[in-house]
């Protein structure tokens, strides 16, 4: 990972996403990985790594920080290639949100796009960023706002996808 350093321009590398963004902006993007399964429309969510500073355990919609001078898509699908081993055909804009990383003392935008897997490929999990993926449908949303509590931003954008993928034909 890239990371800007100041006005001077300065950039180092870093795999470690712990790395200290001290007031600057992030953006990061997420996927709605979504399938058709037997009960109705599928999103994939990841359980972040228990070794994670930010949000250890928690479920998410996978993704992760877009590098400098890299498209959304294009950092979107270098994301998911890393943590998950997958390729994804990325789609339409779901939503975005903001938040505060008190870890990397940082302002986040998030923006989240649909997506599906590409050639029928399954996720291979990098066990530092994530312990498990979970299919989620209608039936065990609750799974994700029982664990991670109402104010989970990213809850919406799940009921959401699910609604609008609710209303497709296909």
């Amino acid at each position: 990972m890239l990371v800007y350093q100041g006005r001077e321009g300065r950039m180092s590398s870093s795999q470690d996403s712990a790395t200290l963004a001290e007031g600057q902006q992030v953006i990061t993007a997420c996927a709605v990985i979504h399938r058709k399964g037997s009960n109705g429309h599928e999103i994939m969510v990841a359980r972040r790594a228990l070794t994670k500073k930010f949000l250890p355990g928690k479920l998410e919609l996978p993704g992760g920080h877009i590098e400098f001078g890299e498209t959304l898509a294009d950092g979107l699908r270098r994301e998911l290639k890393e943590e998950l081993g997958i390729d994804v055909v990325v789609g339409d804009i779901v939503g975005a949100f903001t938040y505060v990383n008190e870890v990397k003392h940082s302002h986040s935008v998030e923006i989240i796009f649909f997506a599906q897997l590409a050639n029928g490929c399954l996720p291979k999990l990098n066990p530092a960023d994530h312990s498990e993926v979970i299919w989620i449908n209608q039936d065990n949303l609750h799974i994700v706002e029982d664990e991670n509590g109402s104010s989970d931003q990213e809850f919406p954008f799940l009921v959401r996808a699910l609604d609008l993928l609710g209303r497709r034909t296909s």
